[in-house]
């Protein structure tokens, strides 16, 4: 799977819950990302083999939620969404709030871009 897509999946699934908000009228909260903050947390994850795996277990969540989501199978969404969000929370704060902060982001746009290329790197430590 393309690493930049499956950034911006997470960032989907992570952010579900923050779509909803959004639709009720709030905006996403928040300060808009920078590299460095990026980089920050992908040393975080660099650093902490569990932290890491959870992410790279995310990946594996994203690819199940494309299945369930194309069988139009709403109750494995649900539950693997729950199953996302539980992972982004033991991941960790600092991770939560840059992904809620990556929603403000075109992921296609060259800013997108830079902000997920990071996430490529550490997805490349992920087992196949």
């Amino acid at each position: 799977m393309n690493l930049v897509k499956y950034c911006v999946a997470l960032i989907a699934v992570v952010g579900l819950p923050l779509l909803a908000r959004a639709q009720q009228g709030a905006p996403p909260s928040g300060p808009k990302p920078t590299l460095a903050d990026v980089q920050k947390v992908v040393a975080l994850l660099r650093a902490d083999k569990t932290k890491l795996q959870l992410f790279c277990d995310l990946a594996k969540i994203d690819e199940q939620m494309a299945v369930a989501e194309q069988k139009k199978d709403t109750k494995t969404m649900e539950a693997l969404d729950k199953k996302a969000e539980d992972m982004a929370k033991k991941i960790g704060p600092e991770y939560i709030n840059l992904m809620t902060g990556l929603e403000q982001v075109d992921p296609s746009s060259p800013e997108g871009q830079q902000l997920t290329a990071p996430f490529d790197e550490l997805g490349k430590q992920c087992p196949k």
